[in-house]
């Protein structure tokens, strides 16, 4: 596991890296753990130390629809919002694969702000990141065909996870994309035609 210096030398300065390292809680999940969840108060921001994190809005009618992925050293721009406005959730956080995040006080998110410069400039451009990447989430959904929309969807997790290889349901990305099923399973046997993909049991190969 990296350590918070490890993970933030060069976007934190020496002094609050030693002060989150007294102040934040260290948290471990595994692959699939729910981290945040709806309509909770969130009491801690998490920065993300190693592994990776699925952030997802949801809606009980209408299922849900992935917003942006986070990686080391990232935090979630939603839980800013919250922790900083003493908000509940409007987001799912999962854990895409074993992920450590170091979880830091509400008020210390506050504190920083005024007394720590790199702090302040973390949160706005982590704000700004998360949010260009919730306006392409939109673009998407909006303006992209679902084939298109598949393609953008399996190389972002082929570079999240660093494999060629996906270990995932038809159903998994039916569910992350806000389709069915039926859907997802035709046009991915269309790619597979196409030979941009290999389909597996339970796994693609993607070869574009």
């Amino acid at each position: 596991m990296l350590s918070i210096e490890q993970a933030y030398t060069g976007i934190l300065e020496p002094a609050l890296i030693k002060e989150i390292t007294h102040t934040a809680r260290i948290r471990t999940f595994h692959a699939g753990d729910l981290i945040i969840d709806t309509d909770q108060y969130i009491r801690a921001m998490p920065l993300l130390l190693e592994g990776a994190i699925k952030v997802v809005r949801e809606d009980e009618a209408k299922g849900e629809l992935l917003l942006y992925y986070l990686e080391q050293g990232q935090t979630c721009a939603m839980s800013i919002a919250c922790c900083m406005g003493n908000k509940k959730s409007e987001i799912r956080a999962w854990a895409e694969k074993d992920t450590t995040v170091a979880m830091i006080p509400n008020e210390q998110v506050n504190s920083w702000m005024g007394r720590y410069s790199s702090w302040r400039n973390f949160i706005i451009s982590s704000y700004a990141s998360r949010m260009n990447e919730m306006l392409q989430a939109i673009d998407n959904l909006a303006f992209s065909n679902m084939e298109e929309r598949i393609v953008n969807y399996l190389q972002a997790k082929v570079n999240l996870r660093d494999d060629r290889i996906l270990t995932l349901t038809h159903q998994d990305i039916a569910s992350d994309l806000n389709t069915s099923r039926v859907v997802v399973s035709r046009i991915l046997k269309k790619l597979e035609n196409e030979d941009k993909i290999v389909l597996l049991r339970n796994e693609i190969r993607v070869l574009i």
